[in-house]
């Protein structure tokens, strides 16, 4: 088998690639996005399919075969996921058609590429390099606590230097539950309560590779709340990031989306994955606040980390392995019978046989069925 990767601005280029230089037979291994942007695909195909592909692009000239039916309806499939996931009928119709342009009998594949065509993917960093400290912004009871610990979890195991801030003061245990997590990871946590004091805490932290800020829960809806937030995020140059679970409505969510992205916020990190079964709001967030996916927590535990979001991650998410395999057993029950041959003229009678002579022993019998001796 022979691998082999292919980069491009978008999935629909990458596939393309693919096909033109492996073939219709090469199978997709692995997708990812670049941090320089665009995307990586990892095809494989086997040796002996090479030679047919290779020639198949040398001679241009001959006519094109009649391309295989799919095996599912791809946009059937893409339109039952996201009816099953309650995105609103007017974004789902675009998804649909950017799903059914791509030539691929493969739901999650076309799914992917319809949300790299109409959506942004932009991982949070885990302080490599320099970057603005990251203020985890959002109304109460999101997990912005938790994904503080998940984000300083995973810098202190690629072995980067972590400045944890809370403000969440008011909260009964908000400090006590940050503070339990810095020191399983030995990390100093700094309390502030206004935005002097966190102008100074960002000063401390000067040099630190990453810079992580938990805040109150605001109401999106409060001027008094959101005042508030502005004038912390006034604090320093930092980026502000909109944590909100799954599984919201999704015009709810969209508003609540929308007062965050009056303040600055540009990326949008989901929690409760786990306890989540519908999807739907995450794209209508998106879509409306004009955001950017970046992580996703997947468990309640620190442990676990976060998991990056890219096109095939969330359309695996909207349409896993399992629903995949169900659409195509729905296909073939659908698929009609081949035809028939006409109905033959029934064969003649035979002849009525008589039956076989029965023996027992010391006695025969005759056709006449009188017993006798041998």
């Amino acid at each position: 088998m022979r691998l082999k990767s292919f980069h491009a601005k978008t999935m629909s280029d990458a596939m393309r690639m693919v096909r033109q230089s492996l073939g219709d037979d090469a199978i997709i291994v692995a997708t990812r996005e670049e941090e320089g942007g665009g995307v990586r695909v990892t095809a494989a195909v086997e040796e002996d399919d090479m030679p047919v592909a290779q020639e198949r692009n040398r001679q241009p000239s001959k006519p094109a075969a009649k391309p295989v039916e799919p095996e599912i309806d791809v946009g059937e499939a893409v339109a039952d996921a996201l009816h099953r996931h309650g995105v609103p009928a007017a974004l789902a119709e675009q998804l649909i058609d950017a799903a059914s342009g791509l030539d691929t009998d493969d739901p999650c594949l076309a799914l992917g590429s319809a949300l790299d065509s109409m959506y942004s993917f932009n991982p949070l960093p885990d302080g490599r390099s320099a970057v603005k400290p990251l203020v985890l912004v959002g109304p109460p009871g999101t997990g912005k606590t938790l994904i503080v610990a998940k984000l300083a979890a995973r810098a202190v195991f690629k072995k980067r230097s972590v400045g944890v801030i809370t403000t969440d003061t008011v909260r009964a245990g908000g400090v006590d539950q940050l503070a339990a997590f810095t020191r399983l990871m030995k990390l100093k946590l700094a309390t502030v309560e206004d935005p002097d004091a966190l102008a100074g805490a960002y000063e401390v932290h000067r040099k630190t590779d990453l810079v992580l800020v938990d805040t109150a829960g605001r109401n999106p809806f409060s001027e008094e709340d959101m005042d508030d937030l502005r004038a912390l995020l006034s604090a320093g140059e930092v980026e502000p990031v909109l944590v909100l679970p799954a599984g919201l409505d999704a015009l709810e969510a969209s508003d609540i989306a929308l007062a965050f992205k009056a303040v600055g916020v540009r990326r949008l990190l989901v929690t409760r994955l786990d306890i989540t079964r519908r999807l739907g709001s995450l794209l209508a967030i998106a879509n409306r606040a004009r955001l950017s996916f970046c992580d996703a927590s997947v468990s309640s535990k620190v442990a676990e980390g976060l998991t990056t979001l890219n096109p095939m991650s969330l359309a695996r998410m909207i349409i896993p392995p399992a629903e995949k395999a169900e659409a195509e057993e729905r296909n073939r029950d659908a698929t009609p019978a081949p035809a028939t041959s006409p109905p033959q003229d029934p064969p003649s009678p035979q002849p009525r046989q008589k039956p076989p002579v029965r023996l027992r022993r010391g006695l025969c019998h005759d056709r006449s069925g009188v017993p006798g001796r041998p």
